[in-house]
This record gives C-alpha cells, sequence and structure tokens, in this order.
C-alpha cells in the first residue's frame, strides 16, 4: 500500500535550508519515492500559520519511506536543516481507506 511523506517547514536560513534541498531529490529517488507537491501555491484552511512550505512524497509502501527517512544519506543531509535552517516537522502516513470518518 503507497504511503506518503507529508511535511511542512518554516525556513529561516535559506542558504543553509538550500544545502539540505540541494541534496534531497536524489536520495529520495534512490528509496523509489515520488515528490507529488513541493513548496508550490497553498492556503491553509485551519490550524497554525507558522509554516509556509509544504511537501508532500509518495513512496510505494510506509517501510520505504521510514528508510528513506533513517538512511544514513538522508541523516547527513538533514544535519544542515537541523542546524538552525529552519523547523520541519515530518510524517509518513500510510495511504488507505478513503472513507469518511
Amino acid at each position: 500500500m503507497a504511503a506518503y511523506w507529508v511535511a511542512r517547514a518554516r525556513i529561516d536560513d535559506p542558504v543553509q535550508y538550500k544545502r539540505y534541498t540541494d541534496l534531497v531529490p536524489a536520495i529520495i529517488a534512490s528509496h523509489g519515492g515520488r515528490v507529488l507537491a513541493r513548496g508550490g501555491r497553498f492556503q491553509i484552511m485551519e490550524g497554525p500559520e507558522d509554516f509556509h512550505r509544504f511537501i508532500v512524497i509518495e513512496f510505494q509502501t510506509l517501510e520505504a519511506g521510514v528508510a528513506c527517512f533513517q538512511s544514513p544519506e538522508y541523516v547527513a543531509a538533514a544535519a544542515f536543516r537541523r542546524g538552525g535552517a529552519g523547523i520541519v516537522e515530518n510524517v509518513i502516513v500510510e495511504g488507505g481507506d478513503a472513507t469518511p470518518t
């Protein structure tokens, strides 16, 4: 079942953050991920307006997404943004029944 890595970010240091984003596409691709949305137009419908960049990445499975996030390559790249470039929240969620709850 497909899974989706959903992230929202607030970028405080664009130069440092770019060091991270320059590396990530190849890492995602090497784990079979496909970027569905990244940095496009958005409208917050509800909740805090603390973030201004949103990313959605599709993986074949939850395990593949987790493996990408935990890979040595991604951990090394993420060190650039974790060093003060901004705040990011990440979640990987398995696709499932689309029936409203």
